[in-house]
């Protein structure tokens, strides 16, 4: 998918996701829509981080185009899965234990602080655990065969390193979760608000991981303004063990700020580079 088309699918994705806010506010009110919208910020800047990390891993591959949106569609379709999953377990764990909230503040902070001193680009992934632990249970060709994920050799079944990339990404998107749905409590509770801006969230997630490989050596700084989001949202977890309650419309406002802030950061960082 070329850039430009990956943009206008993001685009109309995105005026989608407006379109299902307003149709919230209409039926629900104002502070569902609001939870929705601030839940939906959230969820998006945790998966463009998450993004980026899909790029470092098919760069360390070589993985082409191709070969990229096929682990992609899985790899979105066990992201919907492992996101309901935890929903749901989430959901019933808070209810049961409230106190449990403060605790996951304290795992976001973590998962921020930690994220910020991540350097991503001395992580060599063809080295991974994962693969060590692929590599156990199947046989691995040493090249791709195209875009399969299994073959079959003398009549031997073989794993492809194709479908060892798609466990990578799998086991990325259950990290990230771990962190994306935790963070989302610090909106709403509401199953229908949680699942739903997550699914809004990872729907286009396709479209838009084609046009940040076109332009994410630009975005150098926006990791920095996604481990603050998970920061923030910690931080709003935890305040809640004192009864300090932040607002939605000041957490969107935040949230939107820190992520415009990296992008300008970003943007900047390169002008001075390029002079």
């Amino acid at each position: 998918m070329s850039g430009r088309k990956a943009f206008v699918w993001v685009l109309f994705w995105f005026d989608l996701t407006l379109c299902f806010c307003i149709g919230i506010f209409l039926m629900l009110g104002r502070a569902k829509a609001l939870e929705f919208i601030s839940g939906f910020a959230i969820e998006q800047s945790l998966s463009i981080d998450n993004l980026f990390l899909f790029i470092l891993i098919f760069s360390s591959f070589g993985i082409t185009r191709r070969e990229q949106r096929r682990v992609l569609n899985y790899g979105i379709a066990g992201a919907f899965v492992l996101r309901l999953t935890f929903i749901l377990l989430g959901i019933r764990i808070v209810n049961a234990f409230r106190w449990l909230l403060p605790v996951f503040g304290l795992v976001l902070i973590l998962s921020g602080v930690q994220m910020m001193l991540r350097k991503e680009g001395e992580a060599d992934y063809r080295d991974s655990r994962i693969i060590r632990v692929v590599g156990r249970v199947f046989r691995i060709t040493d090249k791709l065969e195209g875009d399969r994920f299994f073959v079959r050799k003398a009549g031997v079944l073989y794993a492809t390193p194709l479908f060892v990339i798609l466990a990578l990404v799998e086991c990325t998107d259950i990290i990230f979760a771990l962190d994306s749905i935790p963070a989302i409590f610090s909106v709403s509770t509401d199953p229908f608000i949680v699942f739903s801006s997550n699914i809004f969230a990872v729907i286009g997630l396709r479209n838009l991981f084609f046009v940040l490989g076109k332009v994410h050596e630009r975005f150098c700084l926006v990791k920095y303004g996604v481990a603050a989001i998970l920061a923030f949202t910690g931080g709003k977890l935890a305040a809640m063990m004192f009864g300090i309650h932040i607002s939605p419309e000041r957490s969107l406002i935040v949230i939107i700020a820190l992520m415009g802030g990296s992008v300008a950061a970003s943007a900047a960082y390169m002008a001075m580079k390029r002079a």
